[in-house]
C-alpha cells in the first residue's frame, strides 16, 4: 500500500480515539491496542520523514476545550510522556539521558519512580497559599476551568500551611475502585450510563456542569509536579514532592529515588506487583530525572520531555474454568448471561463471575460451558472474559441455551427480531419489580431524593414497599420508619417530604417513571404535549398513537400493552388515589423555540446525557426528535457507536453534530 495513505488511515483512527478518549470521555478501544497503533504510525513516520505534519497525532498534546468551560491558557505547557513498554525500551531511553548529560560533563543521573495514576490531568494554581483555580490539561496549551468542580475534593488543600505567592502544581484527578463500582451499581439500578473505567468515570464527573453532581462522586488527586513556584525553589525533584506533602497535598505516593537504571526497572517491578491491591488505578509506571538542572539540559520536544518516560504495563490475563452460566434479570426485563468462574487473582483481586453480555456474545467467542477461558479485566475493574483456550476444551463441555422461562418468576422468555436481548414477560416478576421502583424514585424520573437503591431494598425487605404505588403509603408509616436502624427524624422526614413534593411531577415524569419498554423521556413529552392526562394516555388508540410524531410500531405495541395489563389498570388507581397529578405540564416545561422548526435524530452513546434526556431537552426547547435520518433531517446528534444512521447522515448530506455543538445550540 501507498505509504502515505497507510500513514492517513492511522492518523485518522488515532484522531478518532484521541477525540472519544480525550474530549468525550469514551473510549472505544482498550490503551494496549492505542499504544499499538500509535507506534506504528511513529515506525511509518520515521521510515518516511517527508509524511511527518506538525498535527501529526505523534506530534502533539490531544484534546479539546468543551464549549461549557472556560477557556485557561497554560502558562506551562502540560505535556504528556514518551511510553516505553519493554525493559529494553526503558534501559535505551535511560542509556540517552545518561550519555546527553555526559556530553556535557554532567554526572550519572538520579532517577524518581512513581505510580502513574490513571485520572485526568489538572493543574492548580494558588495565589498567596489560596486555591484560586484548576485547569483540566487540555490539548497541553488550553485547557477547561473546572475551578469549582475542584472544590469539592476532600483531599485538596484549599490552603497552603506555607503560603507562597505563586505556585501552579500539576495532578492527576481519580476515582478510587469502590467508588467507581458503587458508581456503575447506582447508574445500572436506574438504567443510567456506566462507565468502561474510572478513568472515564473522573473525567466524566470533573467536567459536570453542577458541581453538586461532581461532589457525590468521590473524586481525590494527587499532585506530582511543581510547574511553577514563586518564593521558593527547589533543586531537586524529590525535594519538591517532600515539600508539596508537607502543604498537604498527596504526592506521588511511594515515590521511589534510584542511583541506578537497575534500581529503577527494579522499582517498576515493585509497582507492578503491587498495582492490584492499590485503592486506585494505575497503569504503569513513570521515571523521571530527578535533579532540575540535568532537565534544563536535557529539555523537551514539541510534545514529551526528554528527562521521563511512562513504562506502560501489559494487560493482565488468566486462566481459569468456566464453571457454569447463570442469568440475571434486569429492570427492563432483560436476561444477562454471567459466567460463573473458579475464582482467579487478577489485578489484585479475586474475580468468580464476568458478564457475558447476550446470547449472541457468547456463540460469536464461541465459548462453552466446562471450556478453559481468558479473562482480565477492563480498566483492570470490570472482569471481561475474552475467549476460550479452545486446545484446553473438554470432551464434556456444552452449549449454553438461554432459558425460555424467566428464572426469578418462571413467566415466557422473548427476543424480538433485531434485538440481541433476550426479556422475561413477566409484569409481576419480583427482579423487575425492584429495579422499577428504582427507576421510578430516580432524579431523572419521579426525582425523589433519598430513595436510593439500598434504601428501596430495605423498605422491600421490611414488606413496606412492593411497587412504586406504595412509596406513597410511606407519608402516612413514618413511626414504621423510624425503627429502622439507618433512619433518624430528621431523614425520615426529608424522605417523606420528597416523596410528597414528587406527587406533583406531572404527565411527563410519570410516564418516564414507569420506565415503558420503547417510551423514554423524548416519547413522554410527545405524549404530554398531545394527551390531557395520564387517563387519556391509556384510552388512546393505537391509530391515533401512531400519528403522533416519530412513535412507530415499537412505542405504539410497547404502549398499549402496558396500559391493558390488569397490574397497571390497578397501580394508576393507587396512585390516583394517593393524589399523584396525572395532568400534562407540557407547557410550563417549555424552555424555548431555541429549536423550533428542528428535526434530530439521535444516535451512539454521549459523554453526559443519555438519548433520552437529550431527546427532552430538544423537545422542552421546541424542536421534534425522530427516529430514523430522512433528507428532512435538521441534524443527527451522534456519539460513541454510532451506527447505521451516522452512515445514512453522511450519505445524505445530513450535518452531524456532538454533544458540545448541540448544548452551544441551546446557549445561543
Amino acid at each position: 500500500m501507498d505509504p502515505l495513505r497507510r500513514i492517513e488511515e492511522f492518523r485518522a483512527l488515532i484522531e478518532r480515539a484521541d477525540h472519544l478518549y480525550y474530549d468525550e470521555d469514551a473510549p472505544e478501544i482498550p490503551d494496549f491496542e492505542y499504544d499499538a497503533l500509535l507506534r506504528e504510525l511513529q515506525r511509518l513516520e520515521a521510515e518516511n520523514p517527508l509524511f511527518v505534519r506538525p498535527d501529526s497525532p505523534t506530534q502533539r498534546v490531544h484534546g479539546e476545550v468543551k464549549r461549557e468551560f472556560r477557556k485557561v491558557v497554560h502558562a506551562i505547557p502540560l505535556q504528556s510522556l514518551e511510553d516505553v513498554f519493554s525493559e529494553e525500551e526503558l534501559r535505551a531511553f535511560l542509556g540517552r539521558v545518561s550519555e546527553t548529560l555526559a556530553s556535557v560533563g554532567r554526572p550519572a543521573p538520579e532517577y524518581v519512580v512513581e505510580r502513574k495514576i490513571d485520572g485526568l490531568s489538572v493543574a492548580l494554581e494558588y495565589r498567596d497559599g489560596a486555591f484560586v483555580q484548576g485547569a483540566t490539561r487540555g490539548d497541553g496549551a488550553v485547557g477547561e476551568d473546572v475551578t469549582a468542580n475542584l472544590r469539592t475534593l476532600r483531599n485538596l488543600p484549599m490552603k497552603l500551611r506555607d503560603p507562597v505567592s505563586l505556585l501552579v502544581v500539576r495532578g492527576e484527578v481519580y476515582l478510587s475502585r469502590d467508588e467507581f463500582l458503587a458508581l456503575n451499581d447506582r447508574q445500572e439500578a436506574i438504567g443510567g450510563k456506566t462507565f468502561a473505567n474510572p478513568r472515564n468515570a473522573a473525567a466524566g464527573a470533573l467536567r459536570q456542569l453542577d458541581p453538586a453532581v461532581t461532589a457525590e462522586r468521590g473524586l481525590k488527586v494527587f499532585v506530582f509536579n511543581v510547574q511553577r513556584a514563586e518564593g521558593l525553589s527547589f533543586d531537586r525533584h524529590s525535594a519538591s514532592l517532600d515539600w508539596l506533602a508537607g502543604q498537604g497535598f498527596e504526592a506521588s505516593p511511594e515515590h521511589v529515588l534510584c542511583r541506578t537504571p537497575d534500581e529503577a526497572w527494579a522499582a517498576i517491578g515493585r509497582i507492578g506487583e503491587s498495582r492490584g491491591e492499590l485503592e486506585y488505578e494505575i497503569d504503569g509506571a513513570v521515571v523521571k530525572v530527578d535533579s532540575l538542572a540535568d532537565r534544563e539540559v536535557l529539555g523537551q520536544t514539541s510534545k514529551v520531555p526528554r528527562w521521563a518516560a511512562a513504562y506502560k504495563f501489559p494487560p493482565e490475563q488468566k486462566e481459569t474454568l468456566l464453571l457454569d452460566i447463570v442469568v440475571q434479570v434486569g429492570r427492563t426485563g432483560k436476561l444477562t448471561p454471567l459466567a460463573v468462574l473458579a475464582p482467579v487473582r487478577i489485578a489484585g483481586s479475586t474475580v468468580s463471575r464476568a458478564t457475558l453480555h447476550n446470547e449472541d456474545f457468547i456463540v460469536e467467542k464461541g465459548i462453552l460451558i466446562g471450556d478453559t477461558v481468558l479473562v482480565q479485566k477492563a480498566g483492570d475493574v470490570i472482569p471481561a472474559v475474552v475467549g476460550p483456550v479452545v486446545d484446553r476444551r473438554p470432551p464434556d463441555a456444552r452449549r449454553f441455551v438461554m432459558p425460555t422461562a424467566c428464572p426469578v418468576c418462571g413467566a415466557p422468555v422473548a427476543r424480538e427480531g433485531g434485538e440481541a436481548a433476550s426479556r422475561c414477560t413477566g409484569s409481576d416478576c419480583p427482579a423487575q419489580l425492584f429495579r422499577n421502583v428504582v427507576h421510578f424514585a430516580s432524579r431523572a424520573a419521579m426525582d425523589i431524593d433519598g430513595l436510593g437503591p439500598s434504601i428501596i431494598e430495605m423498605l422491600m425487605e421490611r414488606g413496606l414497599v412492593a411497587g412504586v404505588a406504595d412509596l406513597y403509603a410511606l407519608v402516612g408509616r413514618r413511626d414504621d420508619l423510624l425503627r429502622i436502624d439507618r433512619f433518624g427524624e430528621k431523614s425520615v422526614d426529608n424522605l417523606l417530604a420528597s416523596i410528597d413534593r414528587s406527587r406533583g411531577a406531572g404527565l411527563e415524569r410519570l410516564l418516564t417513571a414507569f420506565g415503558i419498554r420503547n417510551i423514554g423521556a423524548a416519547a413522554a413529552r410527545v405524549l404530554a404535549e398531545r394527551f390531557p392526562d395520564l387517563r387519556a394516555v391509556a384510552a388512546a388508540s393505537p391509530l391515533e398513537l401512531l400519528s403522533l410524531p416519530d412513535f412507530g410500531g415499537k412505542s405504539v405495541d410497547s404502549l398499549v400493552s402496558f396500559f391493558a395489563q390488569p397490574r397497571t389498570a390497578a397501580m394508576l388507581d393507587h396512585l390516583e388515589a394517593a393524589g399523584v397529578d396525572f395532568h400534562s405540564r407540557a407547557s410550563e416545561s417549555r424552555i424555548s423555540d431555541r429549536l423550533a422548526g428542528r428535526t434530530f435524530v439521535l444516535t451512539g452513546t454521549l459523554p453526559t446525557l443519555t438519548r433520552d434526556e437529550a431527546g427532552a431537552l430538544v423537545l422542552a426547547n421546541g424542536g421534534k426528535v425522530a427516529s430514523s435520518v430522512s433528507a428532512k433531517t435538521s441534524f443527527v446528534l451522534a456519539g460513541e457507536e454510532a451506527g447505521s444512521k451516522l452512515d445514512r447522515a453522511r450519505t445524505l448530506g445530513v450535518p452531524v453534530i456532538d454533544e458540545a455543538a448541540f448544548r452551544a445550540m441551546l446557549e445561543t
